[in-house]
């Protein structure tokens, strides 16, 4: 099986990559820096021919309201196109648990918009939604720092690892399209102001966590449903990494 893996250079990408590969497929990482940028259109045909699954999981560059949207906006217009030019069988796409719930985030917006675009292209699909990376817990307090204490909220989460969205992508990828959303998460709930606890603990960094519950969540409003699997009836597939935060932590050191 051909699989080309758009943002396959990525966090997330690279580990889905190196995983189909072991399994024997065919596989293409696709980004910029391999001359394939989905925006622009640039290497698409060509990277794209004869393949049989599309995996796509760039990160828009800038997370400002208009160049995001731009970005998932002609990213999943193009790779529509050239999808149905090349006869591409199964389009698999990450997304973010709760994105349309957040509708005061811009990202946010974007993603719901990526998806749309998915939905409607005519190519069979599947979104799978991620709940928040362990990975970014860092730069979520970073953001939140303020005189050297890092100020979030308590808000619920249910945070997994990022090699557990790849592995849960590939498995999805040489699976049938289900023309549906599976949600992907952590295997246990969290707060975030202690996510952060725990976080500088591990790394010895000496920053105060300040919980405010008004703090939110990249500027935009949350509660304990926003963020954590299950709460969307329309989303029947759950699906829950291995990897706990303890344990994140220790191989994080």
């Amino acid at each position: 099986m051909k699989i080309v893996v758009i943002g396959g250079t990525g966090l997330i990408g690279r580990k889905a990559v190196e995983l189909l590969r072991q399994e024997g497929h065919e596989v293409l990482a696709a980004s910029p820096s391999t001359g394939v940028d989905a925006v622009t259109g640039e290497g698409l045909a060509d990277a794209l021919r004869g393949a049989d699954v599309v995996v796509d999981v760039p990160n828009a560059p800038s997370f400002a309201d208009d160049a995001v949207r731009e970005f998932f906006e002609r990213s999943a217009t193009n790779l529509a196109a050239a999808e149905k030019a090349a006869g591409v069988r199964h389009h698999v796409v990450l997304s973010i648990v709760g994105a349309d719930r957040m509708p005061d985030i811009g990202y946010m917006r974007a993603k719901v918009l990526q998806e749309g675009i998915v939905r409607e292209s005519g190519v069979p699909f599947t979104i799978v939604r991620a709940t928040q990376f362990f990975e970014f817990i860092g730069a979520l307090a970073d953001g939140g720092t303020q005189d050297g204490a890092a100020v979030l909220s308590d808000v619920l989460m249910q945070p997994i690892a990022a090699a557990d969205v790849s592995t849960a992508l590939a498995e999805v990828a040489v699976a049938e399209p289900l023309n549906d959303v599976i949600e992907v998460a952590g295997p246990e709930p969290l707060r975030l102001d202690d996510l952060a606890r725990r976080l500088f603990a591990a790394r010895g960094d000496s920053r105060e966590v300040r919980t405010d519950p008004s703090a939110g969540y990249y500027g935009g409003t949350v509660d304990d449903r926003s963020l954590t699997p299950g709460n969307d009836p329309r989303v029947t597939h759950q699906q829950y990494g291995s990897t706990t935060y303890s344990r994140w932590l220790e191989q994080d050191r």
